[in-house]
């Protein structure tokens, strides 16, 4: 399990996404930050001002914004949060897809921001022991 704070500018647009969009239950809060269980993880959401980010990751090719944060899931949790993001109207940095089919690593992915601008990956797998395979 790890732990993640990061800076929100808006602590109900982001109960709103992370609470709601992304189903992750909320945890402990205070007027100036909120906890999140983010797919297992702990998620201090404080306010200010998030870190500056830019797109200087290459994935495939798509350029994608560096730093970013996220979680990787079984393919079954992964498709459904694809779908509750879609529902939503969220505009993708790069829409739900596959990469490295019948390959080592073969995995699904999606990039995003939350309403505060914080970029956001979520990987899916259908065997999480292939994870880190090369």
């Amino acid at each position: 399990m790890f732990h993640l704070a990061i800076n929100v500018t808006d602590l109900d647009k982001a109960r709103a996404f992370y609470g709601g969009i992304l189903d992750c239950p909320e945890g402990r809060s205070t007027d100036t930050w909120v906890d999140f269980d983010f797919f297992g993880h702990q998620l201090s959401l404080h306010l200010g001002p998030p870190l500056p980010h830019a797109p200087t990751g290459k994935v495939g090719d798509h350029m994608v914004p560096m730093p970013h944060f996220g979680a990787v899931l079984p393919l079954t949790a992964w498709q459904e949060t694809a779908r509750r993001l879609e529902q939503a109207g969220i505009d993708f940095v790069l829409p739900p897809t596959q990469r490295f089919a019948g390959e080592p690593g073969e995995q699904w992915t999606m990039f995003f921001h939350d309403p505060c601008g914080n970029p956001i990956e979520l990987k899916g797998f259908a065997d999480m022991t292939k994870v880190t395979a090369t």
